[in-house]
């Protein structure tokens, strides 16, 4: 029990410390947030988004692997310790890639939730101090994989869901799907970007940025 005790109180410190910190260099650059899963934590994306944007601009990855807008899934984006981290980073742009691991079949019973989870997700970013500026993104085509996951799920129920959050909430969205729905020789296993994937993204994601 002392040893949980001790536990909890390093966390709040260093929670703490990491929002003092945030603060007082906020005026530095413009703090862009990626959110996502492991298209996001896994290919070279943020990195590449760094790259374009210039030391004017800090990218955080904040990416998990596995990771789903539904609540009801193993790896609720939304319960990570990503998602705190990246609240703590007070982003002053959010960019939200999500909603490939909502296309598995398992997870896809659940799609009826999906906007309104979606929702939550996005009203909790909305809430930070720093009220960022948020982006939904449409995620990339799923090609043939080993993963169990559908792109037919996600043309007929994930981007329809993000479309929807979007309009709801008055959201810009950024497609990523289109520019890259004939280009399958830009992913390794038909759903993660290689670097030439990952670099078209970043590319889209800059632009409209």
């Amino acid at each position: 029990m002392k040893f949980f005790a001790v536990f909890i109180a390093v966390l709040v410190v260093s929670v703490t410390l990491i929002v003092v910190f945030s603060e007082a260099f906020r005026g530095s650059s413009t703090r862009v947030a990626c959110m996502g899963d492991s298209i996001t934590e896994l290919t070279a994306y943020p990195a590449d988004l760094q790259d374009l944007l210039g030391d004017g601009y800090s990218v955080g990855d904040f990416g998990v692997s596995g990771s789903t807008v539904l609540t009801d899934t193993s790896i609720p984006y939304i319960y990570t310790t990503a998602f705190l981290k990246a609240e703590v980073f007070l982003p002053d742009i959010v960019v939200i890639m999500l909603g490939t691991n909502d296309a598995r079949a398992d997870n896809y019973q659940s799609i009826g939730n999906f906007v309104a989870d979606y929702k939550q997700l996005v009203r909790e970013v909305q809430a930070l101090k720093s009220n960022p500026k948020i982006y939904l993104v449409k995620p990339p085509p799923i090609f043939h994989n080993n993963l169990n996951l559908s792109n037919a799920n996600l043309v007929e129920g994930v981007i329809p869901g993000i479309e929807q959050v979007a309009k709801d909430l008055d959201l810009p969205t950024i497609d990523i799907y289109t520019p890259l729905v004939d280009h399958s020789n830009y992913f390794m296993d038909g759903v993660h970007p290689n670097n030439n994937g990952a670099s078209v993204i970043a590319s889209i994601i800059y632009k409209s940025l």
